[in-house]
């Protein structure tokens, strides 16, 4: 259920600017024009409420694109605008007034990408991605991104802007406004329009769960932008919920239940069309929704459902993906009307770091990384599939093979932000294993019939951590060092406080800094070599027309043994040897192949591959038997 209606400031075809803020527990809501100090107050004009509790101001004629303004709401104040589309000065400061019609896209003819089996998701933190960290910093990069690694979307980071000038962007409070240390909306727009010229698609990663908590407003405007009924993890829920379904332990009264109730459709807009708007003004190819399992809403239909027949609806015929972070295995959000593209399934990362690097603490303990189930895993797209999970004795998630006929619907990575950054020190996979292993990993990654994700400087193997940054106030930024080094204090390597202290600091600014990407490595021997290997593997992902089909049928994977995995898509096999060892296996031995003659196409030891602090120990093939030496991967060709 939403409303008709539109939050924010918008020019108007006539002189003037019409304002529309909602507070339906105000009596007076005040208009106050600043001068372009964003300090000096130059007017105070008082707004219309109207029945649904949405004060207006059709034309204000003393305002104009790029006045700044904020809200003063029963004397107290002045707030920035909830809806404000830039905040030029930070999140506590003035909203700016800002006309999307004045920039000239050039993309016309950009449609999307025609099928979701082309997407190889490229995720980038605009702040650690160049040196410069701006948006305009990323648009030279775009030309290496499509065609020159291959990838075919970029999934960025939270762009609402949040407190301070360095952030994850997670503790986003400005939703419709371009983090300002990135740059202006203007150049946000010229790197999605310049992305959409070279043919790559550029989606953005939108939190719908939670607000930060530095800089958010919404409650001075109207606390029942959240409600007590549920909670999250960071806090109080946003109010979507248009039942009175409660948590068991919420303590709200049914009085204030029902408030939130006849407020929900207004939140419910607020959101939807903060979305719409990115789809819409910026011309993003869809989104990547943030821990989905946290927005709580027993409507029919789901806000989602809503956010993503609106977004839709408001593009026309370009194809939108949206892909879903949620943690229940859930196929729902996929096969219900109006549904998401794609789930993210950490379960792979989980498998794939359990059985590389040895991880065993906290989830990782719910996974055993054997090819067994690293082998179901990629059969069905996650590993739990309604089986309890060894930590807390419940049962998780659902079938899909059951529902789904298309391994598409899931997005698997070997890092991301989350499972780098989530680490105490930052450290990427490659940081912990060998390059050889490395390597291994990557390809099955890149083969898998999932569609794969890759992190911002994975494909040469990046020296840069990517660890937990914030910039927060004084008070805020200690409770966040201090909680977060006391949060490590569970895992066995950092039971010593002394050891904590080593973790870190994410106020401090080294800390952002370190997280930077060093682009020269690409140039040098030991990263380079890497960078060939995606290069050729996505170069294969995108010429094969094996690697393009995603039906279930025309898939087979099993373990060969306990440290090795057979993947068969339709013409090509492939074999990932997961240890350093030496071994034969004879491929004459798998229906898939059988007495079929197969040829080596490639292998993760091919000279151009190896590394100058490495030596290759490349796979042979003889009468259909493959011998290692060590970890490594293969892709054969099986001919009729």
């Amino acid at each position: 259920m939403l409303i008709n209606t539109e939050f924010g400031a918008f020019p108007t075809p006539a002189a003037g600017v019409k304002f529309a803020v909602w507070a339906p527990e105000a009596k007076q809501v005040e208009l106050v024009l600043f001068q372009k100090d964003g300090k000096t107050e130059e007017k105070r004009l008082p707004l219309l409420k109207d029945e649904r509790g949405i004060f207006v101001g059709d034309t204000i004629k003393e305002a104009s694109t790029g006045t700044l303004y904020k809200y003063v709401i029963d004397g107290k104040g002045p707030f920035p605008d909830p809806a404000s589309r830039f905040q030029p000065d930070g999140v506590h400061g003035c909203s700016q007034v800002l006309d999307h019609s004045s920039f000239k896209w050039s993309d016309n003819e950009w449609k999307g990408l025609p099928k979701l089996e082309q997407a190889v998701v490229y995720e980038l933190h605009v702040g650690t991605f160049t040196k410069e960290g701006t948006f305009k910093a990323v648009i030279p990069k775009l030309e290496y991104l499509r065609n020159e690694l291959g990838v075919t979307m970029i999934e960025l980071l939270p762009l609402a802007d949040w407190p301070g000038r360095w952030n994850w962007g997670y503790d986003g409070v400005a939703l419709y406004a371009p983090a300002r240390a990135y740059g202006t909306p203007e150049d946000l727009k010229e790197l999605v329009n310049s992305a959409h010229k070279l043919g790559l698609a550029i989606i953005i990663d939108l939190v719908y769960n939670h607000l930060g908590p530095d800089g958010n407003y919404l409650s001075c405007y109207n606390p029942h932008y959240f409600t007590n009924k549920h909670s999250t993890p960071w806090g109080a829920a946003l109010n979507y919920d248009l039942s009175n379904h409660a948590d068991k332990d919420s303590k709200e009264s049914p009085e204030d239940q029902n408030t939130d109730v006849k407020h929900a459709p207004f939140v419910r807009t607020f959101v939807v069309d903060n979305a719409v708007s990115w789809m819409q003004d910026y011309h993003f190819d869809g989104a990547r929704l943030d821990a989905t399992h946290a927005i709580v809403d027993y409507s029919s239909p789901h806000v989602l459902q809503e956010l993503v027949a609106k977004s839709r609806a408001a593009v026309g015929d370009r194809k939108l993906y949206f892909f879903a972070e949620d943690d229940r295995n859930d196929v729902v959000l996929v096969t219900r009307e109006n549904g998401l593209d794609s789930l993210w399934a950490d379960d792979f990362h989980h498998q794939v770091r359990v059985a590389l690097a040895g991880d065993n603490e906290s989830y990782f303990a719910n996974f055993t990384g054997s090819t067994k189930d690293m082998a179901d895993t990629i059969r069905k797209g996650w590993f739990f599939c309604g089986q309890k999970v060894p930590d807390s004795g419940e049962p998780r998630g659902t079938d899909p093979t059951n529902a789904v006929s298309k391994l598409i619907h899931f997005c698997c990575c070997i890092q991301n932000h989350d499972q780098i950054g989530n680490r105490a020190m930052g450290e990427r996979l490659n940081h912990q294993i060998a390059s050889n292993l490395y390597k291994t990993a990557s390809a099955l990654l890149l083969l898998v019939p999932e569609t794969p994700m890759l992190f911002q400087g994975q494909e040469w193997a990046s020296s840069s951590p990517f660890q937990y940054f914030t910039d927060h106030n004084a008070e805020l930024g200690k409770l966040v060092t201090e909680g977060r080094r006391k949060e490590f204090g569970k895992f066995k390597a950092f039971n010593d406080p002394a050891t904590r202290e080593k973790i870190p600091d994410p106020q401090a600014e080294s800390t952002f800094q370190n997280s930077k990407l060093k682009w020269d490595e690409i140039h040098t021997p030991n990263h380079g070599p890497v960078l060939k290997l995606y290069q050729a593997l996505l170069k294969l992902r995108q010429s094969e027309a094996s690697l393009q089909d995603s039906e279930r049928s025309s898939t087979h994977v099993e373990a060969i043994d306990d440290g090795a995995l057979l993947l068969v898509r339709k013409d090509l096999a492939f074999i990932f040897n997961l240890k350093d060892r030496t071994v034969t296996f004879d491929l004459s031995k798998f229906p898939q192949v059988g007495s079929k003659s197969v040829e080596i196409i490639l292998t993760t030891e091919d000279a151009p591959f190896i590394t100058s602090n490495d030596k290759s120990q490349a796979p042979t093939l003889e009468k259909n038997q493959v011998r290692f030496s060590r970890a490594s991967a293969v892709v054969l060709r099986v001919k009729a």
